[in-house]
C-alpha cells in the first residue's frame, strides 16, 4: 500500500469536527497533515460532497477516517484515486444498496436508539440521558455536558439513504470495534468489519472511541497511513 501523508477525518451524527480534537495532535505528531471536515448532516449527498471537496484540495495520498455515520460517507466518497485507504472507527460500513437502517435491521436496536428525538423539520437530536449513558458514558461529566450542548441535529433521512459505491472493495481498510458501544451494537461492528475484510482491533470504549481512547484510535490511523505506532497499549488484533 502507498504510504499516505494526509488524513481526512469524518465525524458522525450529532457531532462535528471537534470530536477528533484528542486524536488530531497525535496524528500531527506522527507527521501527518490532518483535515477534520464539518458535515452539514442534511443529506448523504451533501455530506459526501463535503468530503470530496476536502479530497480535491489534497495532492498526496489520503487516508479517509469515518466515525459512526461517517463510515457511510467515506464508503461513498472513498473511490477517488487519491484515497489510499479507509479507517472505520465504530462506524457503519455499508455495501452498495445498503444504509444505516438496513444494516441495523437484523439486530435488536442499540440502547441509544430509544433516546433519539425528532423535531418538526425531520432532524434528530439525542436526549441528555442518551448522551450521558449511551453516547459517551465513559467520558467526564464536563465532556458529556459539552457534547449534549453542542450536538449537531441530523436529518433523519440520512439513515435511510443507500450508498451507490462501496470503496472498501478496492481500498485497504481498517476497523476499530468499540466493545462497550451503546449506539451501534458491537456484534454489528464485528460483522461489518468481517464483511469488508478489515484489519480489525477491539478496544473497551463507548461509541466515541476517538474521545475516550484517543491513543488507540490514533495508532490505528497511523498504521493505516504507514506511520510508526506510538503505542500498542489496549489494542487487540482480531
Amino acid at each position: 500500500m502507498t504510504k499516505a501523508s494526509n488524513v481526512i477525518l469524518v465525524h458522525g451524527a450529532w457531532a462535528d469536527g471537534s470530536s477528533w480534537s484528542k486524536v488530531i495532535p497525535l496524528l500531527l505528531d506522527g507527521g501527518l497533515r490532518v483535515t477534520a471536515v464539518q458535515l452539514p448532516l442534511s443529506s448523504l449527498k451533501d455530506d459526501v460532497a463535503t468530503v470530496k471537496r476536502a479530497i480535491a484540495l489534497e495532492d498526496r495520498p489520503i487516508i479517509l477516517v469515518g466515525h459512526s455515520y461517517g463510515g457511510v460517507v467515506i464508503t461513498e466518497a472513498g473511490n477517488d484515486p487519491k484515497v489510499a485507504g479507509l479507517v472505520y472507527i465504530a462506524a457503519f460500513a455499508p455495501d452498495v444498496g445498503q444504509s444505516v437502517g438496513s444494516l441495523g435491521a437484523s439486530l435488536e436496536p442499540a440502547p441509544m436508539g430509544a433516546e433519539v428525538r425528532p423535531d418538526a423539520q425531520g432532524f434528530l437530536k439525542l436526549t441528555e440521558a442518551g448522551v450521558m449513558t449511551d453516547f459517551a458514558q465513559d467520558l467526564t461529566p464536563t465532556e458529556k455536558r459539552i457534547l449534549f450542548a453542542a450536538q449537531a441535529p441530523t436529518a433523519a433521512a440520512v439513515f435511510g439513504e443507500n450508498v451507490s459505491v462501496a470503496s472498501w472493495k478496492t481500498k485497504p481498510n481498517w476497523y476499530l470495534v468499540a466493545t462497550a458501544d451503546r449506539a451501534i451494537q458491537p456484534s454489528l461492528e464485528r460483522a461489518m468489519a468481517k464483511a469488508i475484510s478489515a484489519k480489525t482491533v477491539e478496544i473497551a470504549s463507548s461509541h466515541l472511541a476517538m474521545l475516550a481512547r484517543p491513543e488507540e484510535t490514533a495508532n490505528l490511523i497511523l498504521e493505516a497511513a504507514g506511520g510508526a505506532s506510538r503505542s500498542n497499549v489496549g489494542l487487540k488484533s482480531v
